[in-house]
């Protein structure tokens, strides 16, 4: 018999519901866009006139969730950048002179005099004065070499130190040399975001092109020199004491104290006194490394000016905790367990060799490690963006009205069941991309004219089957059924082959590929259960009120 229980007709339903409630937003694109811009600024703390009757301007029990528009469709900004990593060899080899130096001056009675050469950047050169001497400096050296901190180079060491004549060579080795341009380039990628963020822009496009290149695209942007100057503006980073710990972010700080949230625990803040003990201007290098029992740590050096300030304060603060604050966020807060003289130190805690590495990064993240070479620039304005959702608006909209006028005349009162499934498979894409946040450009919206052309693939399948089962003489009921349990197979079969396509496009692809597999995919899980569940439950409650003897599909 031709029955569906009641418990799956609910959650039929209820799918549908929660698909459309949360395409519902994309209706109201602009009310609802300043209605999630004003939320985030009232939380930063701008709560004024203006953005407090944004935030009014939408029901807050609603989703706001949107498909955000792409650079193709919004208009912005676009850069290529090269981040010039040899920059950060000869900053490292400069940095660590100073080492050296000191090293090297403990063995004065068996390398004499020792005398800073001129070199290519990247490399350090030491002259001694008495080259027998030279293995002892050589070895003395090599004990300032340190593990590299990755997974890929276990065992490695970060300096290759050797001898030419009476010069002593310093370079950093290759696995370090890897290890670095990898973190150099995580941590252009941190800064850029962080300061891309703080614009409130929509879904930025960073990410990482080849070794040593960034690509940067910022929707609804004016241009791309104003992209370039926001690019190029100095987080802020600061050392900071500890007054205690809260879970209540509104309660009184005190004077002279301010109140600021931890990066990674939810609910968690921390009140800190406002005058920090050193700030991000004050530190030379972070770098991952190891702690004398071997597990993951961080290393920070500061200048001379802010290792006398930091090894002051934890000589009088021994047991106390301290925060590293960036951007008004603390990022970590370790307790001081000694004196830390000579401006260094190391933050020690349960940290994995990938926690240890970002931890270093975001203590970095004050200043750009390297510099920033634009390769590419352009500026793509809004009305290029209207032209394209204009163009796509017609299409969809052609298409659509093409497939439901076909539909409704080729399978008459069967057809409308299909085109108000193929309606709800509209919606429900969208509250799809709306639910993950997704980024809509234009090749996503051929996705989704395509998908409007195939959603009635099944239904087709299913239709013609159950004309077969009519013209075998079957019963309205059993051709009903027969129909759809004979279509399932190929139903089946040939939205998988459709969907493992759009599945190797989004792992194989980038940027617009993967914005039209997404769409795709999405419009494939939506026709199936549009077509499976929703068109057979419209045709099993018409069915169930009209018990028609015959009928014609």
């Amino acid at each position: 018999m031709l029955q569906i229980e009641t418990w799956k007709r609910v959650l039929v339903w209820a799918v549908v519901a929660l698909g459309v409630i949360l395409a519902l937003p994309n209706l109201f694109y602009e009310r609802v866009e300043r209605y999630n811009d004003a939320e985030a600024a009232i939380e930063l703390g701008a709560d004024t006139p203006e953005n407090r009757a944004a935030a009014e301007a939408w029901l807050d029990f609603l989703p706001s969730g949107l498909v955000n528009l792409g650079l193709d469709l919004r208009g912005g900004a676009h850069l290529l950048a090269e981040v010039e990593l040899q920059d950060v060899y000869e900053t490292r080899m400069e940095s660590l002179w100073p080492q050296v130096r000191d090293t090297l001056r403990e063995a004065r009675d068996e390398i004499g005099t020792i005398r800073l050469q001129p070199s290519e950047p990247g490399v350090l050169r030491v002259r001694i004065s008495q080259p027998e001497g030279m293995p002892r400096a050589v070895e003395l050296v090599r004990g300032l070499s340190q593990p590299v901190a990755s997974v890929t180079a276990a065992g490695a060491q970060s300096l290759d130190v050797s001898a030419e004549g009476d010069e002593l060579v310093v370079t950093l080795s290759e696995a370090e040399r890897r290890a670095s341009d990898d973190r150099t380039m995580q941590q252009t990628l941190e800064i850029v975001r962080r300061r891309i963020d703080e614009v409130g822009t929509r879904e930025p496009t960073i990410q990482r092109q080849g070794a040593d290149r960034i690509l940067i695209q910022v929707p609804g942007i004016g241009s791309a020199a104003e992209l370039k100057a926001i690019i190029g503006t100095t987080a802020q980073l600061t050392f900071q004491p500890v007054v205690s710990r809260t879970s209540d972010p509104d309660q009184s700080a005190g004077v002279g104290n301010e109140i600021l949230p931890s990066l990674d625990q939810e609910g968690v803040y921390y009140v800190l006194e406002t005058a920090p003990v050193v700030t991000g201007e004050d530190l030379v290098d972070a770098q991952p490394s190891f702690d004398q029992n071997g597990r993951p740590a961080v290393n920070f050096r500061f200048n001379p000016s802010g290792a006398r300030a930091f090894g002051d304060y934890t000589a009088e603060n021994i047991g106390n905790p301290f925060a590293i604050v960036l951007d008004e966020e603390v990022i970590s807060a370790p307790v001081i367990q000694s004196h830390i003289p000579g401006g260094s130190g190391i933050i020690t805690g349960d940290f994995t060799v990938e926690e240890s590495t970002n931890l270093a990064i975001l203590l970095r993240a004050g200043a750009l490690p390297a510099e920033l070479t634009f390769l590419e620039e352009r500026t793509i304005g809004p009305e290029l963006g209207q032209d394209s959702i204009d163009a796509g608006q017609v299409a969809t909209v052609v298409a659509f009205v093409a497939v439901l006028v076909f539909m409704g005349l080729s399978y008459g009162l069967f057809g409308l069941f299909a085109n108000v499934a193929l309606i709800l498979n509209i919606a429900l894409i969208f509250g799809l991309l709306s639910l993950i946040g997704a980024t809509l450009t234009l090749p996503g919206i051929a996705g989704i004219v395509l998908t409007v052309g195939m959603a009635v693939d099944a239904n087709v399948l299913i239709f013609e089957r159950i004309r077969e089962e009519v013209a075998e003489g079957r019963k309205p009921a059993r051709a009903i059924e027969l129909g759809y349990e004979k279509a399932l197979s190929a139903i089946v079969d040939a939205n998988l082959t459709t969907f493992i396509t759009a599945l190797i496009l989004y792992v194989m692809g980038s940027g617009p590929v993967r914005g039209f597999a997404v769409t795709l995919g999405f419009g494939i899980l939506t026709s199936v259960f549009t077509a499976i569940f929703v068109t057979r439950l419209l045709i099993v409650m018409w069915f169930e009120r009209r018990r028609p003897k015959t009928i014609e599909v």
